[in-house]
């Protein structure tokens, strides 16, 4: 890939600490089970922040596979859209783990295409109680969506991957760091 297309690619994708329920994105992402009716952690919290015609809506949509993604409206979130996607249980698909994950990046970025939305906001996608290590979900979540990007067309502008766990920021920089073969921070990373 030249140079220039990977630094306009580098240039839109931006690792943050904090919380994906108050991000001001077009539309932020919720790691879902396959009811879409909520849940724990992400899909807990957009749940709660969004309010209940949000899980109305969920009703209306019967559900998602895994690899897949659904939209609703955002409600009482600062986003206007939430992107639902169901995230791989890790060591429960055969192998096809990494496929699905990729498919729910791929797949949300595709919907916010085609909705013409500017701005996106991803959580860690199955890394909490789905269990699958952060270390190899970032190198997927990344990846996948610097090759999204790099097939050009969209017209996205910012897409950020929000993390809850200071633990799982760092670990996203670093990731961020070799896809882009950005030299080391030299500062400690809080």
């Amino acid at each position: 890939m030249p140079v220039i297309k990977s630094l306009q690619i580098m240039s839109k994708i931006v690792i943050i600490k904090g919380d994906i329920t108050v991000r001001q994105v077009d539309a932020i992402v919720n790691a879902a089970n396959k009811t879409l009716l909520g849940g724990g952690g992400v899909d807990g919290a957009i749940h709660r922040a969004a309010g209940p015609k949000l899980l109305e809506e969920c009703w209306t949509l019967r559900g998602c596979n895994t690899g897949e993604a659904k939209v609703t409206k955002g409600y009482n979130l600062s986003a206007k859209f939430v992107i639902h996607t169901v995230g791989p249980i890790y060591g429960r698909l055969g192998g096809r783990e990494a496929e699905m994950l990729a498919n729910c990046y791929r797949n949300s970025l595709k919907i916010a295409d085609a909705r013409g939305f500017k701005s996106i906001a991803f959580p860690s996608i199955s890394t909490g109680a789905y269990g699958y290590p952060v270390q190899k979900a970032s190198q997927i979540a990344l990846q996948t969506t610097k090759e999204y990007l790099a097939e050009g067309g969209s017209k996205l502008e910012l897409i950020e991957f929000v993390t809850f766990v200071p633990g799982d920021y760092r670990v996203y920089l670093r990731t961020y760091q070799e896809i882009f073969q950005l030299p080391p921070i030299e500062s400690s990373i809080s």
